[in-house]
């Protein structure tokens, strides 16, 4: 069957479905208020982390810092009791950014923001602002995260309103180094709280 076959396509049949998945299912949503973390747990109130899906899509909306130039953070825990969130990690990170005013504007490898065989949490956002209008909002994407065979790679992107109103569009990536399953996912700020915001977990079939 070819792409284009009598007007009709293979995608608009359904053929394509079996090859390129693409369904996504709502699994749990986390709302910060004043919250120093927010932990996704396989298992654990009603979050699925396993591997019932092999990739996971945490999404990020208007997540607000207690004060200014608070960053938001991630890790992993591959514990099955008590959650440590110290797997090791090597990360890459760059970023976009442009100011409200237009003054300034670049495209640089935050150098001090990478992470090589680190149990650190992994910065996702600039330094937020934490004004009413100042926020960030992206997606991080866990990939495999059950299996046992072979590290756990992620990937973000972010946008954000820094406390100096700018406006940053931040690209993370790297994985876990382990073949550990990872049994769940926490986020917090470098400093200070998560004031408000949420984020829900999906997973991809």
């Amino acid at each position: 069957m070819g792409l284009i076959s009598n007007g009709s396509t293979i995608f608009d049949a359904g053929a394509m479905a079996s090859g390129f998945g693409g369904s996504m299912t709502f699994i749990k949503k986390l709302t910060a208020s004043s919250s120093g973390t927010l932990s996704f747990v396989d298992g654990a109130s009603s979050v699925v982390l396993d591997n019932t899906y092999k990739e996971y899509v945490f999404t990020f909306n208007n997540i607000h810092p207690s004060a200014d130039t608070n960053k938001f953070l991630f890790n992993g825990s591959d514990d099955t009791s008590s959650h440590s969130y110290d797997i090791t990690k090597t990360t890459t990170d760059f970023t976009a950014y442009n100011a409200e005013n237009d003054s300034d504007r670049d495209l640089y490898y935050r150098t001090g923001d990478d992470l090589a065989q680190s149990t650190s949490a992994q910065q996702l956002s600039s330094s937020l602002g934490s004004d009413n209008d100042q926020s960030c909002s992206g997606y991080l994407h866990l990939f495999n995260p059950s299996s046992t065979t072979f590290v756990k790679h992620f990937m973000s992107n972010v946008s954000t309103v820094v406390a100096s109103d700018i406006s940053t569009n931040q690209f993370t990536a790297g994985y876990f180094n382990t073949t550990a399953a990872i049994t769940a996912i926490q986020f917090s700020m470098n400093s200070g709280n998560i004031d408000a915001g949420d984020i829900c977990l999906y997973g991809i079939s």
